[in-house]
């Protein structure tokens, strides 16, 4: 049975673009699972399955619902064992644990300042509301004046992501030889970035930017279908 992938989008169906659902894109994939896409806009969350989640990524697996990400990524290593794992073992759930906070605290940020006023432009009239809504309550500011200070913060992001960047002198992965899911989880944020927005958040020759061409080109270059935004 094809699994169902609820899968945020905006005004174009085409063009996925939340992190959270891009992680579990690739999880999908790395399984060589097939699922269908579900598009689903912000204001159409609420109804997915019933109202299972705030949030999406959301999939259906014959009678089994799972929301957030990591929790599906753990269902799916649970449920199709005899597939390539996504963690390696529970040594690499709680590597991934820790890189999921790394990327939310560290990364997250600083793109959400980047991208606010393209993402908005993403969405059709009625989620672009909503979006702008929600988003400058969030803030305590418009976000135009939000995507301003994108231009001050960009060397921080950088500077951010060394850890990552001497890491990647030792292995060409995350999860080493080959990827896991603690890839996908840094993939996705960046991903999101590039699918939202044309601003340019790494120098080309970064090893950074490398790992990301190499991770657009896995499971058949999925991460590529999308095109990135135009400048």
């Amino acid at each position: 049975m094809t699994i169902l992938f609820y899968d945020l989008v905006g005004h174009d169906a085409k063009r996925p673009f939340s992190p959270h659902c891009w992680k579990t894109k690739m999880a999908l994939a790395h399984k060589g699972l097939d699922a269908t896409n579900m598009p689903t806009r912000f204001l159409e969350v609420p109804k997915v399955e019933g109202g299972v989640s705030k949030t999406v990524p959301v999939i259906r697996d014959g009678e089994r619902v799972v929301a957030d990400s990591f929790a599906i990524a753990l269902y799916l290593d649970e449920a199709y064992p005899e597939r390539p794992t996504l963690f390696g073992g529970e040594g690499g759930k709680a590597t991934a644990r820790f890189v999921e906070r790394w990327s939310q605290l560290t990364i997250h940020p600083y793109i959400a300042t980047v991208a606010l006023t393209d993402l908005n432009a993403m969405q059709d009239e009625t989620n672009a509301a909503y979006f702008r809504e929600n988003r400058e309550q969030r803030y305590g500011k418009r976000l135009e004046e939000v995507v301003a200070g994108r231009d001050a913060g960009l060397a921080g992001f950088r500077a951010s992501l060394e850890p990552l960047r001497s890491m990647l002198a030792y292995q060409p992965f995350i999860g080493g030889t080959s990827p896991l899911f603690a890839d996908y989880i840094v993939f996705g944020a960046l991903q999101w970035a590039r699918v939202a927005s044309a601003y340019q958040l790494l120098e080309t020759g970064d090893s950074v930017a490398e790992w990301f061409e190499r991770c657009l080109d896995l499971h058949g270059g999925i991460g590529r279908e999308v095109a990135a935004a135009a400048a």
